[in-house]
């Protein structure tokens, strides 16, 4: 029934619960689908008819068969009342509440591999341990009273017996069944049953794998944002939602499919009442929140509460994000649904670090650790870095050079050079590349970019002019050996890492790179971000952008930075927007720069660009295989779009990557 889920169950079964567009049961069902299986059976009871629904319209309907329960069989009975399907096989009993990466096939070859009735896959989870383990990791007792057990026996060792929970995951021989009786039943007293009259019921130690159980509503927040997390993501809009371009976000932020009362948001024929809330829409503020589908989100905008910096459950938020003047409402910290909202507490789904005294943020390619602490009566970021970290004391001077030519990057509030850490504002959450998330009218995306260029270009110009005053800088130029290792990182972690391809020509294409890189050395050279693009730009409310990972800069062809930010991996822009916005820099940088010449600079596009895209799919290799964030292959096809039309304005130019790029 999912009691401990109201009010949200009384509205979606566990089963179908939404996470990220996907309903819980169908992550299950890809789990499962990767084991040789003939036949998956699916246990029916609680809001049966909205299950089979989904069921028959998925792509897993054929191989499934269902099982109805007019009454609640409990984890026993179900399985005695699909025992002529179960009888002539061994089979796995998956809990439809449960996301895990644990390793099916090994606890299918443990059980297939032993003379178990019943592997179990089992985990230390103090909250569930309840089971206890032999030292040859069989089943010994299982603790009913749970209360009863101490904080240290929960995770003690005595003689040999261990202490673990079960992750509703196990695999059962069909000789299993007989131990199980008519109606109702558990299917752990099952499991003592069979112990008793010597047969073995193992485990497998899946400690250390992801585990989430969605069994209420912190814990279903829980796995939501942990696969935002593992997705490189911060936001989630479901493609039906179009209203969102009126409301600020911050944090995390999901928003599952939408029904007609949200999308009236962005109707022109509306009610006056439609109308006016469609105005109050632009003094919401979303911070970490998930709205289910069919959320009664409008009834949230009647209470026209001050906006204020003062958090729920006594978290700081960012100053930068708020705006004490304005008249709006704030939901944050929660789980909106039809008829409910659900207040959460940040330590329930974000990662709390009590030595930092903060919560650890961020999902991108550094190695840095940031951290949202308190400051005062605002909320700040700690940087730390590694002992090692070169980038270190030039983040803080490139810091000060930059605020004192008005370029937009966060405040330096204190740094200590001896701890290798730095406390900067808080630019809030919100990137370029989540922003664009929502379905935004052409004109709104133009006027955020055009914003965007106007810092580009006094990068380009005024702190160019003024670079001398900054030593760290003046003296890194992006120059031709800067340039030749871009293109072998591309070749060694993309090409070779990615791709698993062997290059036959090896100096050929190194005569190509040689060119490349002595082309676009020979450009102007300004100061550069390098590597403007989508993630590194902030959007704070007001709609300022504003930017980070800057400690990168470099002395280089301006068109780099150009291209990073119009032909992005992570956000594919409109070729005619493209080419408004390469006019709109042009026509910038003619009256800020005497020597800018705009028939030269668009020469220099297209070799930035192909330098451009080969660094960037260089750099998801090394991200992905190296450091483990796998989310960024993610962005692989489109680097690869970008880099194969790069290379279709003039393939003879670089014959040989020509020749690569088609074996990719």
């Amino acid at each position: 029934l999912g009691e401990r889920l109201q009010p949200i169950s009384n509205h979606i079964p566990k089963p179908l619960l939404p996470i990220l567009g996907k309903p819980v049961l169908e992550y299950v069902l890809e789990k499962v689908s990767s084991l040789p299986v003939d036949e998956i059976g699916i246990n029916l009871s609680y809001k049966k008819e909205e299950i089979k629904e989904w069921i028959l319209s998925s792509a897993y309907s054929k191989n499934i068969r269902l099982f109805s329960e007019d009454l609640i069989l409990g984890t026993g009975g179900a399985l005695h009342n699909a025992r002529s399907f179960l009888k002539n096989s061994h089979f796995i009993v998956h809990n439809s509440d449960i996301l895990s990466d644990i390793d099916l096939e090994e606890l299918v070859s443990e059980h297939l591999s032993s003379s178990n009735a019943v592997t179990l896959a089992v985990h230390d989870y103090p909250l569930y341990n309840c089971l206890l383990i032999d030292k040859n990791g069989y089943l010994f007792d299982i603790v009913k009273n749970r209360s009863a057990i101490s904080s240290a026996d929960k995770v003690r060792d005595f003689s040999g017996i261990k202490i673990f929970a079960f992750t509703g995951i196990a695999a059962y021989s069909p000789e299993f069944l007989k131990f199980l009786p008519d109606g109702e039943s558990n299917v752990t007293d099952a499991w003592m049953k069979a112990i008793s009259v010597g047969f073995k019921v193992g485990t497998v130690n899946v400690s250390g794998s992801y585990w989430a159980d969605i069994g209420n509503p912190a814990s279903y927040a829980r796995a939501v944002f942990n696969a935002l997390r593992g997705n490189g993501e911060s936001v989630y809009i479901h493609p039906s939602v179009s209203w969102c371009r009126n409301v600020n976000f911050d944090g995390y932020i999901v928003i599952e499919k939408q029904d007609k009362s949200f999308s009236s948001l962005s109707h022109e024929n509306i009610s006056p009442e439609f109308a006016e809330k469609k105005a109050s829409t632009k003094n919401i503020l979303l911070r970490n929140c998930i709205l289910l589908p069919a959320s009664d989100f409008l009834s949230n905008l009647r209470g026209n509460t001050a906006i204020t910096s003062q958090s729920l459950h006594g978290t700081v938020h960012p100053k930068a994000h708020i705006n004490p003047e304005d008249r709006g409402i704030c939901l944050a910290n929660c789980i909106v649904g039809p008829d409910f909202q659900i207040d959460l507490v940040q330590s329930d789904f974000l990662e709390y670090h009590a030595e930092q005294n903060g919560y650890l943020i961020g999902t991108g390619g550094s190695d840095r650790k940031y951290y949202r602490i308190q400051h005062g009566q605002d909320s700040a970021v700690l940087m730390e870095c590694s002992a090692h970290d070169p980038d270190f004391h030039r983040h803080i001077e490139y810091t000060g050079f930059f605020r004192k030519y008005d370029v937009p990057v966060p405040e330096l509030i204190e740094a200590d050079p001896h701890c290798i850490r730095s406390v900067f504002e808080d630019l809030g959450d919100l990137t370029l590349y989540s922003w664009l998330k929502c379905s935004r009218d052409q004109k709104t995306v133009e006027v955020m970019y055009k914003k965007i260029i106007d810092t580009m270009v006094t990068i380009h110009t005024t702190v160019t002019d003024h670079v001398s005053e900054c030593p760290a800088l003046s003296k890194r130029i992006f120059d031709y050996n800067h340039l030749r290792w871009e293109t072998e990182y591309f070749l060694e972690r993309f090409v070779n890492g990615v791709k698993n391809i062997s290059v036959q020509n090896h100096s050929e294409l190194e005569a190509d790179f040689h060119k490349l890189a002595q082309t676009v050395d020979s450009f102007h050279k300004t100061v550069i971000h390098r590597d403007f693009q989508s993630q590194n730009i902030m959007i704070t409310r007001g709609s300022v952008p504003r930017f980070l990972d800057y400690q990168g800069s470099r002395i280089g062809p301006p068109a780099y930075d150009l291209v990073s930010l119009l032909w992005d991996p992570y956000y594919r822009l409109r070729e005619s927007m493209q080419k408004i916005l390469v006019e709109y820099y042009c026509e910038r940088m003619i009256h800020a720069a005497s020597w800018f010449d705009e028939a030269a600079f668009r020469q220099t596009l297209l070799p930035c660009r192909l330098q451009r895209h080969m660094q960037a799919l260089g750099a998801f290799g090394f991200l992905a295989l190296v450091k483990g964030k796998k989310y960024f292959l993610h962005h692989v096809p489109e680097g690869l779009r970008l880099l194969r039309e790069t290379l279709a304005s003039d393939k003879n130019e670089y014959p040989v990557i020509s020749q690569i790029t088609d074996k990719l």
